[in-house]
């Protein structure tokens, strides 16, 4: 059945004020998109960015801020507010929407637990049979340091709670999980999100990102993506919050896709309700693909980043829709159309990240990249400074591009990239390469 004609049978869309929280590359892509619907009568952005900027009207309220912004969509009339970071949806800013009868996408507060807490997505996992990797969980580093000494490494440590995609070590030696341990819990590198850690065994093979928007019953896939998450090329280095993207990934052949909806999209969803927690909104698996078959790394409770540029760049559907047939429970019957084409994210970030690195510094070449045909550069960690373009964030762009293949959409993006320039831009060589094997 067509995505439109399923919907549109059942409601009919009236122009809308829609607001969007964050300022992040994901926000930017989803301004971008949303700014495309010709439904979407006025978009607001908070706190947004320069290049949100370009598509919609920045609100200056942090997306922490659940009264100011629940009062801002109260005083605005806004229809849908899409919440793109997980602190707010942890924070429970859906659920004191929907207590002023507002609409907002995405889990409620005891939903969004399923990425607010390893510990519990984990055990839910473990109670429901969805597959991951073996684990144990610890809120004692010296219980955790005896764990370590009777079992062969390598481990994976993780923090609990929210580390903004940086509270995962992988540990080759024991000697580096002792270090991950002290790191999380002693030292409290992530704060109160290490009072409790998962060590899990680590798992090989091919990561993928597989993502899906759920009305609590019916499970539709958005595009398979597949991330970067190390720091540099060959994926060496500390995790970051994403280093690029590329969509579709041949990983994921359609074969793959029906498997992972099978033992973990709808069994998730399904395990959510049973656990009174219903789930609507974006659900984000992290998996591992090996021997063709998938395990879940994480999850996440709203969009990826950088996940988001490729996959909204080749959905030909809209967006306003989609995220509407969610809240109001239509999903059952929805195809989403897609591009033939393949689209590529390298994300530009400043040096040194993600350790300590410079802000405030001029960015060049954002005019000469975006005239480029078929190429959106999606800002992220940027500002505005006595009207020009500065960096204020780690992860500054996603230079995001499509092509005829994964091939001629690396070599787009790469153009464009190089097109842009400050003092200390550094980004990955090899983004989307692990596609052309």
């Amino acid at each position: 059945m067509d995505f439109f004609s399923s919907l549109l049978k059942k409601t009919v869309l009236v122009n809308m004020k829609v607001l969007i929280i964050g300022s992040g590359g994901r926000e930017h892509a989803l301004a971008w998109k949303l700014s495309k619907s010709s439904l979407v009568e006025k978009l607001f952005i908070a706190p947004g960015n320069p290049g949100t900027a370009e598509v919609g009207k920045n609100v200056a309220i942090p997306a922490e801020d659940i009264e100011g912004l629940k009062e801002f969509a109260k005083k605005e009339g806004i229809g849908l507010t899409i919440v793109g970071p997980e602190l707010p949806l942890t924070l429970g800013i859906v659920d004191s929407f929907t207590r002023e009868g507002l609409r907002a996408f995405g889990p409620t507060k005891r939903a969004a637990e399923l990425e607010g807490s390893k510990v519990f997505s984990k055990d839910l996992m473990l109670k429901h049979n969805i597959p991951t990797a073996h684990y144990k969980k610890f809120d004692n580093p010296d219980f955790a340091r005896s764990y370590i000494d009777t079992h062969n490494p390598p481990f994976v440590v993780k923090a609990d709670g929210l580390a903004a995609g940086k509270g995962v070590v992988i540990c080759h030696t024991r000697e580096e999980a002792y270090t991950a341990v002290d790191l999380i819990m002693k030292q409290k590198a992530f704060g109160v999100a290490g009072k409790r850690i998962i060590v899990e065994e680590f798992l090989t093979g091919e990561e993928a990102s597989f993502l899906a928007i759920t009305d609590g019953k019916t499970v539709v896939p958005l595009a398979p993506a597949q991330d970067h998450k190390a720091i540099f090329d060959g994926d060496k280095g500390p995790n970051t919050g994403g280093m690029g993207a590329y969509s579709p990934t041949p990983v994921i052949t359609p074969e793959l896709e029906a498997e992972i909806m099978k033992t973990v999209m709808i069994p998730t969803v399904k395990a959510m309700e049973l656990e009174g927690r219903p789930y609507k909104g974006v659900l984000y698996a992290g998996l591992m693909i090996s021997g063709g078959k998938p395990k879940v790394l994480e999850f996440n409770c709203r969009f990826g980043d950088p996940e988001t540029q490729p996959i909204l760049m080749r959905l030909e559907d809209d967006l306003l829709e989609l995220l509407m047939a969610a809240i109001e429970g239509r999903l059952q019957g929805v195809r989403l159309k897609w591009s033939e084409k393949a689209a590529v994210c390298v994300v530009m970030s400043s040096r040194g990240y993600p350790g300590e690195y410079l802000k405030g510094t001029e960015i060049h070449g954002l005019k000469e990249a975006a005239k480029l045909d078929n190429v959106v550069v999606f800002h992220a960690g940027t500002a505005l400074k006595a009207g020009k373009v500065v960096t204020s964030g780690g992860r500054v762009l996603g230079v995001t591009a499509l092509g005829d293949g994964i091939q001629e959409a690396i070599e787009r993006a790469y153009e464009a990239a190089g097109k842009i320039s400050w003092e200390g831009a550094y980004y990955r060589r090899d983004i989307g390469k692990k596609a052309l094997k």
